[in-house]
């Protein structure tokens, strides 16, 4: 059978739309991969990308993004709401079909090796892949951001995984990595106070005592001039969608504030939000894998 990975890179770039469509260009250019879905968003100045590829075919459509961001985002010149330390902010390879994550893991390092050799770039290998415990949480690569990364790798602590501790010009710093699925998860608040999305973001993200499968930040959108609860959902089913969302609808009544939207950013399991529809349906003894009838279709 053939071995099928995802890669879902983010580019700090979301509002350039000539560099988003040459991401495009160069995501469809490669043989053995499959462009499934792109995002972009101004607000977070961010574009995440869905590919699916044979082993070969994942390892090069990531160097060739990798490569073609760093010749093209500036990030002495970038600004957007979410946290970022590279041109391409983070790799992560994702085992899909026939393959397991310690051979994602590999990929990573292959993948990992070659942008520093050839694009200079330094790397943190990061979750499956992280060679020290403090560096399994991209939060804590990430902390300091694109603006405080020269001085952090100067830390011995902080030294790349792949690379010189000095970070590249213009494209920064990588973190690439393997993981099993997540969920790129967002809450709209009916508010514009920014420090009310922060305050229930602690609440909910494991690292501050929430949900220990939720990693989350306060965001602002401009362009709506709402604020955002903004998460990463590492995995749907110890920490389940409905649960999070219940407890921001909870937490957010103590400031008079209310939930008007949510969004999923790139691709999403299925399971994900059948168990928040069966949640809210309060559906009694629902068989996932008998009852939903694509499953049958693709068996």
């Amino acid at each position: 059978m053939a071995k099928i990975i995802e890669c879902i890179p983010n580019f700090s770039e979301g509002q350039d739309q000539a560099i988003i469509e040459g991401l495009v260009t160069v995501a469809k250019g490669v043989p053995g991969v499959t462009l499934l879905d792109y995002s972009s968003d101004a607000s977070h100045n961010r574009s995440v990308f869905t590919l699916v590829g044979d082993v070969e075919g994942i390892q090069e459509a990531a160097f060739q993004l990798v490569k073609f961001a760093s010749e093209k985002i500036d990030m002495t010149k970038h600004h957007g709401e979410h946290p970022r330390m590279g041109a391409t902010d983070v790799v992560p390879f994702v085992p899909i079909k026939d393959v397991t994550v310690a051979e994602c893991v590999e990929v990573s390092k292959n993948v990992a090796e070659r942008i520093n050799h050839e694009l200079s770039i330094p790397i943190f290998l990061y979750e499956d892949s992280a060679q020290k415990p403090d560096r399994v949480n991209l939060a804590r690569i990430r902390k300091g951001q694109f603006e405080g990364m020269t001085e952090k790798l100067k830390q011995p602590e902080w030294a790349p995984d792949y690379g010189e501790a000095k970070i590249h010009p213009t494209a920064g710093v990588t973190a690439v990595g393997a993981r099993m699925p997540l969920v790129a998860f967002n809450v709209n608040l009916d508010t514009d106070n920014i420090d009310i999305a922060n305050k229930i973001a602690k609440i909910v993200r494991g690292s501050s005592g929430g949900f220990k499968y939720c990693k989350g930040i306060g965001v602002m959108l401009e362009d709506r001039n709402i604020a955002q609860v903004s998460m990463n959902m590492v995995n749907y089913e110890g920490t389940p969608l409905y649960r999070v969302v219940e407890t921001i609808r909870f937490e957010a009544k103590r400031y008079g504030v209310n939930i008007i939207g949510s969004e999923v950013i790139g691709l999403t399991p299925a399971k994900a939000l059948i168990d928040s529809a069966e949640y809210y349906l309060q559906i009694e003894a629902f068989d996932y894998g008998k009852q939903v009838l694509e499953n049958h279709l693709l068996n």
